[in-house]
């Protein structure tokens, strides 16, 4: 994924041997110099990389130069990440944390079938028409979104983080069957009674928009807290339905992840989370890192 930076190589000092005198003419000689080769961008060499050289062949004319090369290529696969957490569990937080550091290019099943509706397309209309009388939105429409998405040219270049689905064997069973299996499944946990106080604490500024918690953010002024409001299912009542619904659907996948699956205390402050995420990331990332040379 990344690849190396400026390297300075320890000169390798050697005078080319003159041709000893004979009428029999001497095999060619190697004479090898000192390079500096730049590399893109700013990753440093990782610790499970090695340097090559190539030895680049015969004496060459009075002015020229033999040659060799030292070479740092570091070609890895883009990172295919899905994630799941329970309502309040973070997810969002994080998922904005890992596309920050990583360049991993973040989809939403929620997010993409709001964009088609917007976009008039012909799948956008067909789960509109689903919407309006109220029912959901069959799995083939939603998958076949997700799958365009994750055929698209940036998540093929920059690899993808899949936030919240698939949220059904059936879903995770299609996105085989179109070829789609991620590298890891992160599973962030949070015990329920703080899902629920995080929940039922919530609160909506109707003017901005703005998400506040009357414990672990509550608003700056008085006059923000009195026109906040509370969603409707924001309640302890019916956040406990989403929970055990949540918790149904996560075993069922979990079924077809178990050996990728890393599971993430998300009990802690944002940045004690992604350290864990960001440690299962770095040795994926490390995992995965294929060298080669470079040759000129």
């Amino acid at each position: 994924m990344a690849s190396c930076s400026s390297l300075n190589f320890t000169a390798i000092s050697s005078k080319p041997q003159k041709p000893p005198s004979s009428s029999i003419s001497s095999p060619p000689v190697q004479r090898p110099f000192t390079s500096h080769l730049s590399f893109s961008k700013s990753s440093s060499l990782h610790s499970d990389q090695t340097l090559f050289r190539t030895h680049c062949g015969i004496l060459p004319p009075p002015n020229g130069a033999g040659f060799v090369v030292f070479g740092c290529a570091r070609k890895a696969d883009p990172l295919r990440i899905m994630i799941s957490g329970a309502p309040a569990s973070g997810k969002g937080t994080q998922c904005e944390l890992i596309t920050k550091k990583y360049g991993l290019v973040h989809i939403a099943a929620g997010d993409l079938l709001r964009a088609e509706i917007a976009a008039g397309s012909e799948n956008g209309k067909k789960a509109k028409e689903y919407m309006d009388i109220g029912k959901l939105v069959p799995d083939e429409i939603v998958v076949t979104m997700v799958k365009e998405r994750l055929n698209g040219p940036d998540s093929q270049e920059k690899g993808w983080l899949l936030d919240g689905y698939p949220r059904s064997s059936s879903q995770a069973i299609a996105l085989k069957e179109f070829g789609f299996q991620p590298d890891l499944f992160i599973l962030l946990e949070v015990p329920e009674e703080i899902l629920v106080e995080r929940v039922v604490g919530r609160r909506l500024d109707p003017i901005t928009g703005k998400i506040y918690h009357l414990k672990y953010s509550p608003p700056e002024t008085e006059e923000i807290a009195t026109r906040l409001t509370q969603r409707f299912d924001d309640t302890e009542e019916k956040v406990k339905l989403r929970l055990q619904t949540h918790h149904q659907n996560v075993e069922a996948v979990l079924s077809m992840y178990k050996d990728i699956t890393v599971k993430v205390n998300g009990s802690g402050s944002k940045q004690e989370v992604f350290a864990q995420i960001d440690g299962a990331l770095t040795q994926l990332e490390q995992k995965q890192g294929k060298l080669g040379t470079v040759v000129a």
